[in-house]
């Protein structure tokens, strides 16, 4: 069964919608990461050896490693440029700032680093108060927009921390360039402005970012401090009631957001926090945390997000180094899990203090997390306690119920779940459809199908459009070969909702399968193998299908390409099976006789599955074949004309009819077209039905 599901509560999307009771945060399963190989850096004697060493521990995120040995392997070449600059690349990566800087001044001059080591140079000239070289080096006219807007926000708090306020905010409002600048603008001005007393500027600049949900959605880290640093504001200028109407408008951004939760009770208890920003370096690392938290946001289902991890996790290591926060280190601890560094991950999680409010969410991702280093006993120890201190916080019951699921547990963890629904009792909310998903994923891997679909059900009731729910319940019907239409309609739309998701893609293609349109399958499943390369079941499946539709040679290439990712161990022996022996031939007869005639939709499966030879007998007895039109035959000497109507067989779907009239089965577009009643449900063709068709070409 193709299904994946989600495991994890953070996994480094956005922090804003992280901590909302959302469930998790990334559906993916994969094996455990190798332990990378360790090198003494004293032990290497050569410039290629220290070399090679290094890359390797570079690639794997081992960054301590990489810089011990390139700082090796520049003993022995000291002018080699590339070296140098994955030495400073490393270091900024592994949060040491100011060694960092030292290295970005000996590249200066180098035109492959200048972005990250002109803003590093950049920040350590105000932090030394040298604002004259700060301006110089920041001072930006080129074609990139991004460093056009992060220089000159860095430069603006340069102004600041001159005591220019109204000059900083000046410049803020005179920067130039794309739409998405806004609201790092307004924020960005607000801050200052507040810092320097100036309320009224303040409020303005605060509110207009607030009011903009639409640039918050894609910066939605910004738009909470946002609304933050503006309930500050009010509450600090005695408007309890103006503070208390900000946090509605964020609860209303992002329901559940545990933070803001603990902030309307400072309020609404009379107490007035601190504004988020006081110093110039807290100013500048607000600047790094807004862009890194908004490009992690937006690389996060992009197919080269791993080649985006250095310059997101640039700018939030920088941000931490020079002013830490809670928020910054639990995207950081995010990005750890996110290329699979889980001891990297639960470092950064220490890091956030007792009295923060996302404390508990680093606490139940530390668990987590222990279990990924194979601390599995620890890991259960500590999520047990984290439900005990806290046993009406549904995300423990979540993590919890992750660490079982992984454990393939799924008694226990339907035990969790049950006791987490009986916590949110009869009026669950929106923000609860993921503790009945989850419910119900442990009840259908426990052969409980009685229980687990209405869990199902509830979840979609919650959240209607959740593609992860739409898939799972659409999928397991498929699979059932119940409800088929009704299954597959809901993955498509799961996969309309995440068409990069290849796993979503991947379900809608073993759904093909499984009805028997082959080729739709192949080409659902190749999409999914360009999204997930490296997932074995994906590849397996496309390997059927390849098989199915002739393609034995890719099908067999397929299987041992699966073989190669390490299957789960049930999957090998029969993945080797396939590779030796190919798939047994279909029973289609058997299946043609037990249809019920009511059963449409199972017949356009079972006629699918036919070779074109026998697509006659499936329609026997009713109007005349794909290749006989009710138009009437030529004359002698007259050409052939295309048939304008077509009469639908028992047993013919769409694809088939467009393959055999049309020569293509993509062509089935062109018949919805032509056939708008097709629109909603293109899959229920009765026989004797009729359809506008297209022009052969």
């Amino acid at each position: 069964m193709g299904l994946k599901y989600n495991r994890k509560l953070v996994a480094g999307s956005a922090l804003a919608m992280l901590l909302a009771l959302t469930g998790a945060a990334r559906a993916e399963e994969k094996p455990a990461a190798e332990k990378p190989v360790v090198f003494d850096a004293t032990s290497v004697d050569t410039f290629a050896g220290a070399f090679l060493a290094a890359r390797t521990a570079d690639n794997d995120y081992d960054y301590p490693t990489a810089i011990a040995l390139y700082r090796t392997a520049l003993k022995y070449d000291p002018a080699n440029l590339e070296v140098r600059e994955r030495l400073m690349i490393c270091l900024f990566m592994n949060g040491d700032f100011d060694l960092g800087v030292l290295e970005a001044d000996k590249l200066k001059d180098d035109p492959a680093v200048e972005r990250i080591a002109t803003i590093a140079r950049g920040i350590e000239a105000i932090r030394a108060k040298d604002y004259a070289k700060a301006n110089t080096l920041l001072k930006y006219d080129g074609p990139n927009e991004l460093d056009r807007m992060v220089n000159t926000l860095l430069m603006a708090w340069s102004l600041q921390s001159e005591g220019k306020s109204a000059d900083a905010v000046k410049m803020v409002e005179k920067m130039q360039g794309p739409e998405w600048y806004g609201i790092f603008k307004n924020y960005s001005a607000g801050l200052m402005a507040a810092a320097a007393g100036d309320i009224e500027t303040a409020r303005k600049k605060l509110g207009e970012t607030v009011s903009n949900r639409d640039e918050g959605a894609s910066a939605t880290d910004s738009y909470m401090r946002a609304v933050f640093a503006l309930v500050a504001l009010e509450a600090q200028a005695g408007n309890r009631q103006k503070a208390l109407d900000a946090i509605a408008v964020g609860e209303e951004f992002a329901p559940g957001y545990l933070p803001l939760n603990a902030l309307r009770k400072t309020i609404e208890a009379g107490g007035k926090p601190e504004l988020p920003v006081k110093s110039v370096n807290e100013g500048m690392a607000s600047v790094l945390f807004s862009v890194g938290a908004a490009l992690n946001q937006s690389v996060q289902t992009a197919p080269d997000r791993e080649s985006a991890q250095d310059i997101v996790a640039f700018y939030l290591v920088t941000s931490y180094a020079l002013a830490p926060t809670a928020d910054a280190a639990v995207l950081l601890g995010g990005l750890s899990e996110g290329i699979d560094k889980p001891e990297r991950a639960i470092e950064w999680y220490k890091k956030v203090p007792a009295e923060s409010p996302l404390r508990r969410v680093s606490e139940l991702q530390l668990g987590l997390n222990l279990a990924n280093t194979g601390k599995v006993e620890e890991a259960r120890e500590h999520l047990t306690a984290a439900i005990k201190a806290e046993p009406g916080d549904i995300r423990g019951y979540l993590a919890y119920g992750s660490l079982l699921s992984d454990q393939k547990q799924y008694d226990e963890m339907a035990k969790t779940y049950d006791k987490a629904v009986e916590i949110i009792g009869p009026m669950p909310k929106r923000a609860d459809w993921s503790i009945f998903f989850q419910r119900g994923i442990a009840y259908e891997r426990l052969k409980k199908w009685e229980v687990a679909e209405p869990n199902f059900q509830k979840a979609l009731e919650l959240f209607p459009d959740q593609p992860q729910v739409l898939n799972y319940l659409g999928y397991s019907w498929v699979d059932m070969n119940v409800k088929l239409d009704e299954g597959l309609a809901m993955i498509r739309k799961a996969v309309d909702l995440r068409p990069d998701d290849g796993y979503i893609v991947d379900s809608l293609g073993w759904a093909y399968y499984r009805l028997g349109r082959f080729d739709d399958a192949v080409s659902e499943l190749e999409r999914a193998v360009e999204l997930r390369a490296a997932d074995a079941t994906i590849n397996d499946h496309l390997g059927d299908a390849y098989w199915r539709t002739g393609r034995k040679l890719e099908a067999i290439f397929q299987w041992r390409t699966a073989l190669a990712m390490k299957p789960e161990e049930a999957e090998i022996p029969k993945i080797k099976a396939k590779i030796k022996a190919g798939l047994p031939e279909l029973e289609v007869k058997k299946a043609a006789q037990e249809e019920k005639p009511s059963d449409t939709t199972r017949s356009i499966a079972v006629a699918a599955a036919l070779p074109r030879t026998e697509m006659k007998a499936v329609g026997e007895g009713q109007p005349k074949a794909a290749t006989e039109t009710t138009a009437e035959e030529p004359k002698a000497g007259e050409k052939a004309v295309d048939p304008a109507v077509y009469t639908v067989n028992k047993g013919e779907s769409l694809w088939n009819i467009a393959r055999d009239v049309l020569g293509d089965g993509q062509r089935f577009r062109e018949l919805i077209d032509l056939n708008p009643e097709l629109k909603r449900f293109p899959d229920r063709l009765q026989p004797g039905q009729t359809l506008k068709m297209p022009v052969k070409d």
